[in-house]
Order: C-alpha cells, then structure tokens, then sequence
C-alpha cells in the first residue's frame, strides 16, 4: 500500500515534480493564443499556420492520452512521466527555434505527444504515492497549485511576449524540466498497475489520431475548395468509423464502447463537448479580438482573462458542494447560459474597448457560468459509471473536452467567414469575431438544452478534490486509476 506523508519530505518533494510537470503542459495550453499575433508577425504566418499552432498541440494530445494512461500504468507511472518531461521540453526547445510556421507546427505536434505521456502521469503518481489518508489533501494541493498556474499563465505569456519575446514562452520549459526529472527520479516511488499486460491499442489510437488530424485539416483549408479538401474530410470520416469498428472488436480497446451504455456518461460527455467546443474557440479568438480590434498589448490581453480563473479557483468547492445537494441538471443547464450571456456580452469589445465597462462585465459573467458546471459536470462523469473505471471515464471527458475544443478552433474562423489574413485587418476581424461568439453561444445553448432534457439522475458524491478545485479551462481534471499493486 502507497505510504508516503503529505508533511515529509519525499511527500513534499513529490508534490513539487507533478505540480512542476503538469504546470508545464497546462501553461503552453494557455499563453501560446496571447502569443499568436506576433508570432503571425515574426513568422509570416497567415491565420491557418496560427490555427495550425494552437490544434498541432491539440491533436497529438486529445488523440493520444488514455494511452499515455495505459501506458504508464503497465511501465510504471513515473518512467513514463519522467520521460514525458523530457520530451515536451525538447520539443518546447524547438519550438522556441523555430525559423518557420512550418517547423513550429510539427514541433507543437511534438509537444502534444509528450503532454500525453506526462499529464495521466502526473496525477497517478500522486495517487499511487501517497497514504490513503493524505491522498485527497495531497490532491488537493496539486489541483490548486494547477489551477494557480492557469491563472498566472496568460499573464506570464504576455508579460514574456511584450519583454523577451515570444520564444521565451517555450523555452521556459527547458529550465523547468531540468528542475522536474531529477527530482521525480530521486523522490518518487515508482507505482504501476499489475493487472496491465503491455498489450496496447495502437491500432485505435492511431486511427482515432488520424480521424482528428484530417477533419481538422479539412476544416482549416476547407476556404480553398479544392478537391484534396473534400478527399480529406472523406478521408476522415472514414477513418473515425474504422476507429469506432476496432474499438468495438478489440479485447483490450483503448475505448472500450460498453462504458457508454450509460446514458448519463454519454450525455454529459455530449454536454461536454458542447460546452468545450464553444470555450475552445472563445479563447482563441478572443486574445486576438483583445489585441488585433482592440489594441491591447499582449500582457493586457492575457491579464484581462485572469478574473475567469480566480473565480474558479475561489469559488469551486462550493459550487460541487452545491451540486452535491441539488443534483447536476440546473447546474448544467444554467451554467452554460451564463457562459453563453458572458460571450454574447463580448460583443461590445471593439476598438478602443475600456476594460472596466466593456471587458470586465463578460469576464466576470462567463467565469461564474464556468463555476457553476465545472464542478458538478466532472462529478457527473465519475459517477455515471463503476468506481473501478472512473480513470477511464476521466480520460475519455478529457480527450472529449480537447478534442471538441479542436474542432472549434479549426471550424469556427470558417463557419465566421475569417479570410486567411483576417487578423491583420481590424475591421474585418471584428465583424467576424461578432459573428463567431454568436455561434459559441449557441453552441452553449444547445449543451444546456441537453442538459436538460437528458441529465436527471444524482450522481455518487464526489470527494475526489480534483472534482472541485480546478482552474483549468482548455479541459475538465483528469482522474487516476484505483492503485491496485506497487511495483517495486
């Protein structure tokens, strides 16, 4: 049985390397959109490369992540976090070399694959670490420490934007890996999962990466109109139904089709990717809207976001609480609302935009939409199914948050009528921008009326601290896996 104490050393060392390793990955799902302007500018770079920069990281991610899972629960949890850590900075190092769009986008895609490999990891290490008794404070204080990342995230990317230069945002990981490996290789036991047969699902991870990959492409180039467009998305669709057959025929799938024979799992997974659709591109267009239409500089673009993230951060715990006792429906359905409102009220951002009178009332009224169903939305994940899949469970709301969020930041520019050079034309950019938070509002909508109509039963209550304390905003928490048996 995992025997470390929150309050010894090795306990408070362990916290330090997850907290580290998952600030890595969370930070660069945050301040690369403040940093999209001048790199645009730097690189030469129309508004798909930019599109390109965000989902590459994206892609990889979503596609690959529960078997990240997997596979440090069969090779041990921190050898495949420790070389996730390393991965990702080497990829953050070319990144932050990048001569061209081109090379930034194929290192972001490299940045993903480590980002799966280390964020399932970082979570089960604590979990396969620590004392029964410690392990929900232990969480705790890694999800607060995340969520405290994710508030300080945009103001540090724009802080480093408007000094160094935007470079800085990436090569900031090399020092902080430098930092992580040593100590999780010295301080963190090693913990794994002895039901786990080195068997994997490469097979469906691949098709389902795929699947994403060419929609997206699709989506992103579907303005030229050409006939590799149409061969594409065809090529994708494909791809999404043979990932769906192997899934359904595997012993072992990545997916396992059968948990989503709860009709609850299923429909809060559709609420999710409504509400995470509609977030995905709110926060990639808006940094833009920000700086583009309204003139701000990167640190006041990214610092006007941080009220979101405080309000989550402070105000959480009592909204799972609340969801506790009245059940997930009005929280799920009045939460998007109020996020849907808070977007519409971005239409009075333009030119010139005042901060206390035009910015600041959507901030404010969009984060407390996000409290309200963060929280009991994650809840309602893990106890529409069996204690003993909740990691699984987890994972697939995870992968399903980012790869809506994908989508969206690949569909909407189109769906708005954005030209491939749109954000170097106010004008042009505002009057789309409008017409993109319109359709995120719907969007929202639609998650709230199925919210409605189809959440009703109460969920176990959630005491996982992940559940409640959360800052993040590009995905809901990850869970664990049960620790069944210690590898030495």
């Amino acid at each position: 049985m995992p025997d470390v104490r929150i309050a010894s050393s090795q306990g408070k060392w362990i916290l330090l390397t997850t907290v580290l390793g998952s600030s890595m990955a969370l930070l660069d799902s945050t301040v690369v959109n403040v940093a999209l302007p001048r790199i645009g500018e730097d690189l030469d770079a129309n508004l798909s490369a930019l599109q390109w920069t965000v989902n590459a990281y994206t892609l990889t991610l979503a596609g690959l992540i529960l078997l990240g899972g997997s596979l440090g629960d069969t090779y041990g949890r921190r050898k495949i976090f420790v070389i996730g850590v390393i991965w990702f900075a080497v990829a953050s190092l070319l990144c932050g070399l990048a001569p061209n769009a081109g090379f930034l986008i194929a290192a972001r895609a490299l940045q993903g694959v480590g980002g799966a490999l280390l964020t399932p990891g970082s979570l089960a290490l604590i979990q396969g670490s620590f004392h029964p008794d410690d392990r929900g404070r232990a969480v705790g204080l890694w999800s607060g420490f995340g969520g405290i990342g994710a508030a300080v995230g945009p103001f540090l990317g724009g802080w480093l934007v408007d000094g160094p230069g935007w470079r800085w945002i990436f090569l900031l990981n090399v020092p902080l890996a430098l930092l992580c490996v040593p100590i999780a290789l010295r301080h963190v036991p090693e913990s794994g999962d002895g039901r786990k047969h080195g068997r994997f699902d490469v097979l469906g991870a691949t098709l389902g990466a795929l699947s994403l990959a060419l929609v997206t492409y699709a989506l992103i180039e579907a303005r030229s109109g050409s006939l590799v467009v149409t061969l594409t998305a065809i090529a994708g669709v494909a791809a999404g139904i043979a990932f769906v057959y192997v899934e359904k025929r595997r012993p072992d799938p990545m997916m396992p089709l059968g948990i989503f024979a709860s009709r609850q799992f299923t429909a809060v997974n559709l609420v999710t990717v409504c509400v995470y659709a509609a977030l995905g591109g709110f926060f990639f267009l808006a940094v833009l809207q920000l700086q583009v239409v309204a003139g701000y500089s990167a640190l006041a673009a990214g610092t006007a976001m941080l009220p979101t993230t405080v309000l989550m951060l402070l105000l959480s715990a009592r909204s799972g609480e609340l969801g506790e006792r009245i059940g997930p429906r009005i929280p799920l359905t009045v939460g998007p609302l109020v996020c849907a409102a808070g977007l519409l009220l971005t239409l009075r951002i333009g030119p010139d935009a005042s901060y206390a009178a035009d910015v600041l009332p959507a901030v404010l009224v969009f984060g407390l939409g996000l409290v309200a169903l963060v929280a009991p939305l994650t809840a309602t994940v893990l106890g529409s199914v069996d204690a003993s899949r909740a990691g699984l469970a987890s994972g697939i709301n995870n992968a399903a948050a980012r790869a809506a969020g994908l989508i969206a930041v690949a569909a909407l520019p189109l769906l708005a009528g954005m030209g491939e050079d749109a954000y170097r034309s106010p004008t042009a950019f505002d009057a789309a921008f409008g017409r993109a938070m319109i359709i995120c509002a719907a969007i929202l909508v639609a998650g709230s009326i199925l919210a409605f109509t189809t959440v009703r039963r109460l969920p176990p209550d959630c005491r996982r601290p992940e559940c409640r304390t959360h800052g993040a905003i590009t995905a809901p928490p990850l869970e664990g896996e049960p620790v069944k048996k210690r590898i030495a």
